[in-house]
């Protein structure tokens, strides 16, 4: 590698070129992230004609239709609610609450709650109102809202640019990947795209246009795929099927019976580990670009062998907490079902024939390959690009 290639490294333009390329990337992703906000899914319209979902303050509530069945409510339950928003807005209407008999799913309204109604418009006039669920929009947005604030006041531009970055990754797979879900593309090739371009616009808007951005870039891309190859070549021993996900199945009675539940259900499982490849892909460049700043040989700067080693020796701190991370991570999703299986006395060896354990047990051990296999492919990418560099910052080294 020479000092003047295309990707910047330690000793490459000055910091002034360097800050112009940062701001031209964001930029461009910006722009890309405000594209996707308006991007047509094709499924804006599937709703019947004359249905809108407004907040609405409940005023009323009546319960006499409600039966109780042990834990759970079944029947339903009439509500008045004044809408707060909209062409209704300011008017009171008579919505129903539907109980299922699955506390998940059921919610009981008492006077003074927000709630999300759906009416039914016809000839201007309201037919139908539905309770539909809790209004929880406020809260999130003030969530969200707080959590930027400290993310940009702590990390400043950086902040900033991860703030982006996270906005881009969601708008990314609800527009673009879901949607091609939907309309029948292979799964695991577009999950495989996607995940491309979301780990470019993190990597390289967090940490630059550079060098050690690039390694930990080509880290991740092939953590993803061995892991993507082994979520497959693992399935069919596991016995695992598409529709062992929660609403699975529900896809088939929406009018989607020809979707391949079992790869969607694939694609998620390296979905679902890559962002744990990106960070310890980056935490491993990182450190090699520190490491070769800091080298205090004379020449060109520290050996690739020696760089190399270095990465491995890094990867190999960071693997043993990021397994676990993964580990936790989906324990913590399946909690409750554990706790069944323990209350019933459930032998261990069932446990973990379930479907749904087996599936976990999947995402955990195929994430935590990939996670294994990014230290060292990062740390190779990373010894062919900082290998050889001058030290940057002589005036630290004694």
């Amino acid at each position: 590698m020479h000092q003047n290639d295309s990707i910047p490294g330690p000793a490459g333009p000055p910091a002034a070129a360097s800050r112009r390329r940062d701001i031209i990337l964001t930029a461009a992703f910006a722009v890309l992230t405000v594209s996707l906000w308006f991007l047509p899914t094709d499924f804006e319209n599937r709703l019947p004609t004359g249905t809108q979902a407004v907040k609405a303050e409940i005023t009323a509530t009546d319960n006499s239709n409600l039966r109780q069945y042990g834990v759970v409510l079944e029947g339903d339950q009439r509500v008045q609610a004044l809408v707060l928003e909209g062409p209704f807005k300011g008017r009171t209407v008579t919505a129903d609450n539907l109980f299922l008999g699955k506390l998940e799913m059921d919610k009981q309204f008492k006077v003074g709650d927000m709630a999300l109604v759906a009416l039914t418009v016809s000839g201007g006039e309201v037919v139908n109102a539905v309770a539909q669920d809790y209004y929880r929009l406020d809260i999130q947005l003030w969530v969200m809202g707080l959590f930027a604030v400290f993310l940009v006041a702590y990390a400043g531009w950086t902040g900033l640019k991860a703030l982006l970055s996270f906005l881009f990754a969601a708008l990314a797979i609800w527009k673009v990947m879901v949607p091609l879900f939907l309309k029948d593309y292979d799964p695991i090739g577009v999950t495989l795209v996607v995940l491309a371009v979301l780990m470019a616009s993190v990597l390289f808007l967090v940490g630059g246009v550079n060098r050690k951005a690039l390694a930990a870039y080509l880290g991740s891309l092939l953590g993803v795929a061995a892991t993507c190859a082994m979520a497959v070549g693992f399935s069919e021993g596991f016995h695992l099927h598409g529709s062992v996900k929660a609403y699975a199945e529900t896809l088939f009675y929406s009018g989607y019976p020809h979707l391949n539940l079992t790869r969607i259900f694939l694609a998620t499982v390296f979905l679902g580990s890559s962002g744990a490849v990106m960070d310890l892909a980056m935490d491993v460049a990182a450190s090699m670009e520190e490491v070769s700043a800091h080298h205090t040989g004379e020449g060109a700067g520290i050996g690739f062998w020696k760089l190399f080693l270095s990465g491995l020796r890094v990867g190999r701190v960071v693997v043993g907490t990021m397994t676990t991370t993964l580990l936790l991570a989906y324990s913590g999703g399946s909690m409750a079902l554990f706790m069944v299986f323990m209350a019933q006395g459930v032998p261990m060896a069932n446990v973990f024939n379930m479907n749904h354990v087996a599936a976990e047990v999947l995402n955990t051990l195929v994430g935590s390959f990939g996670l294994v296999l990014v230290a060292p492919f990062t740390a190779l990418m990373g010894a062919w690009l900082l290998a050889g560099r001058k030290a940057r910052h002589p005036e630290v080294v004694s």
